[in-house]
């Protein structure tokens, strides 16, 4: 019994998080967006200094390696603060966590081969990061936006994982 009126609470609560996201005027939309924006520059900060000192002062020879352990840095600062306070996600962090992986999967896999190879034949080596991060900046604020901290995406898949188990 006890269960059941958790369950209708939480689930009482993302809908009114779905609510209060639905009604979200342009100009918090706006205000979400700078948060972001604010978030991933110093997640961007990470990912730099970290850079810059495994590939330039260390001087590890391995453009990708560099770049891997510090995109990944700034991918757990990134979701920690976003989740918390721009998106205000009060949905299942498992799940979130999971839908973020999946946007990982292909990007990282696809910016170390892709920013390696210009690596290789030339360019600057933090130019190519800053290049990646601008494209991991854009594509992960539209997939953050809707679908990790997506209270109804999210809802929606810790049901069906319910009901499986």
């Amino acid at each position: 019994m006890e269960q059941i009126s958790n369950e209708q609470n939480t689930q009482n609560n993302l809908t009114e998080n779905n609510i209060i996201e639905e009604k979200l005027s342009k100009k918090q939309q706006f205000f979400q967006f700078l948060k972001f924006l604010g978030f991933s520059l110093s997640a961007g900060l990470i990912q730099i200094l970290s850079f810059e000192l495994l590939y330039h002062i260390i001087k590890w020879d391995s453009w990708w390696a560099t770049y891997l352990i510090s995109v990944v840095l700034s991918v757990i600062w990134n979701f920690t603060f976003n989740r918390k306070f721009t998106f205000k996600s009060a949905s299942n962090i498992t799940v979130s966590m999971i839908l973020a992986l999946l946007f990982y999967v292909p990007f990282i896999p696809l910016s170390v081969f892709g920013g390696n190879a210009l690596e290789q034949i030339g360019w600057n080596g933090t130019l190519v990061t800053l290049i990646m991060m601008v494209i991991n900046f854009v594509t992960e604020f539209i997939w953050d936006k809707l679908v990790v901290f997506n209270d109804k995406v999210v809802s929606k898949l810790t049901k069906l994982d319910k009901a499986k188990q």
